[in-house]
């Protein structure tokens, strides 16, 4: 068994489910079991100022090796999982040399990953593929990154006759509900640059990601008895239905790919008295993002004028920005880690995130950070799944890309 699988097979084991809305830090008490582990497990591989902080941030240095002055570049993948999907209990198999066809994920229940559903499965025919049993997630977002990452600083720390310059590495809690990059320590990381390693299928490279904005709409209303309502109803629920009917129609994430942005409405609940709805706000394109920013504070004023001051209230918030803007001055990054993937046979594939990352908050914290590929698909649920040859590429992948800093 490869020593990347190893590793993700570990990590997996642990339950580290993040939670929305919790008022400490890391959200769950079990992020900061995994995170001792790794602190353990990289002062057994005799890497250097390992540390894990009170908010379960787990910080190491590998050291040079070479006395040339290179750009210190740091290695960065989050320990916790989606709340989308629980992460307890997970039970991965392998499926050794992938046939091509439908996996059986589970006997009892028969649940079945049909690859004409999924047909990036057919790219790792013959592969050996990791699965969940359908019960649960499988966690290689991110724990491929964090075993990828791992593997590497395992390799690197036992051949001390390689020559390379400093390298950081930092993972981090709560990055799945959007705290990842809080409390980060960026100057005590100390890097000139990083990679987050935190992204889909072999060969992804990114570094576009959305503008994002959060929404949040209180609508108050009047509950009278509908017997004796006419003229003094303000049924709640039906002003927030105006509201989002308001919102165009086909700026709507089950209407956009690519490049384009949407509204998103992520729930709403209610009753005649008070409604609520939660929105995400994403766009690529700064100027896109300012406007439906400012279109949704209109909606938000034409209710008030029409049904009274007051009656809703916009509490509207700006999650991450687009790490173009910082990386692009930076694109050494992207041209080193293009090369990389092109010397090893990857094809490198650049694409926007249609989502966020650590690396896009840290990037404006003054720590350059695109994003590298992990091999893992279906993110987030039971057809989770990631081919053990494409972890082993990444590692190779991290193995060049500190190769070719030492040559810079």
């Amino acid at each position: 068994m490869s020593e990347v699988l190893n590793h993700f097979l570990k990590y997996v084991s642990y339950d580290t489910e993040s939670k929305e809305d919790v008022e400490k830090f890391p959200s769950t008490e079990s992020q900061r079991v995994l995170a001792e582990v790794l602190a353990e497990e990289l002062r057994a591989m005799h890497a250097q100022d390992v540390r894990v902080d009170q908010n379960s941030y787990v910080y190491a240095t590998i050291p040079a090796t070479m006395d040339k002055k290179v750009p210190v570049i740091g290695f960065i993948a989050h320990m916790d999982t989606a709340p989308a999907y629980s992460g307890a209990n997970v039970h991965p198999q392998i499926v050794k040399q992938y046939d091509g066809g439908d996996i059986l994920m589970n006997q009892e229940t028969g649940l079945t990953m049909k690859a004409a559903d999924f047909p990036d499965l057919l790219k790792y025919k013959g592969q050996d593929i990791v699965t969940t049993d359908g019960t649960t997630l499988l966690g290689a977002d991110d724990k491929a990154g964090v075993a990828e990452i791992m593997t590497m600083a395992e390799y690197l720390l036992a051949h001390p006759e390689i020559p390379h310059g400093t390298i950081r590495i930092g993972f981090t809690p709560d990055e799945e509900v959007g705290h990842g990059a809080d409390l980060f320590d960026v100057a005590g990381f100390a890097a000139d640059a990083a990679y987050t390693v935190d992204g889909g299928g072999l060969g992804e490279l990114e570094y576009e990601n959305f503008n994002a904005a959060s929404a949040k709409v209180d609508i108050h209303g009047s509950s009278i008895h509908p017997g004796s309502s006419k003229g003094k109803m303000r049924n709640a629920i039906l002003m927030a239905m105006e509201f989002q009917n308001m919102l165009p129609v086909f700026e709507n994430p089950m209407y956009t790919e690519g490049y384009e942005g949407f509204f998103h409405l992520d729930s709403m609940r209610g009753t005649v008295e008070e409604a609520h709805l939660d929105y995400i706000i994403r766009d690529f394109d700064e100027k896109k993002f300012a406007e439906k920013k400012e279109f949704i504070t209109r909606v938000a004023a034409y209710l008030n004028d029409r049904y009274g001051k007051g009656t809703v209230n916009l509490e509207l918030k700006e999650s991450y920005r687009n790490m173009k803007e910082i990386i692009e001055p930076n694109i050494y990054l992207i041209d080193i880690a293009k090369a990389a993937m092109e010397e090893i046979g990857i094809e490198p594939i650049v694409t926007p995130i249609r989502g966020g990352t650590d690396g896009a908050r840290l990037s404006y914290m003054g720590l350059p950070c695109p994003n590298l590929c992990t091999g893992g698909y279906n993110f987030h649920g039971k057809y989770e799944f990631i081919p053990v040859q494409s972890m082993e590429k990444v590692v190779e992948l991290l193995l060049k890309i500190v190769e070719k800093f030492a040559e810079r």
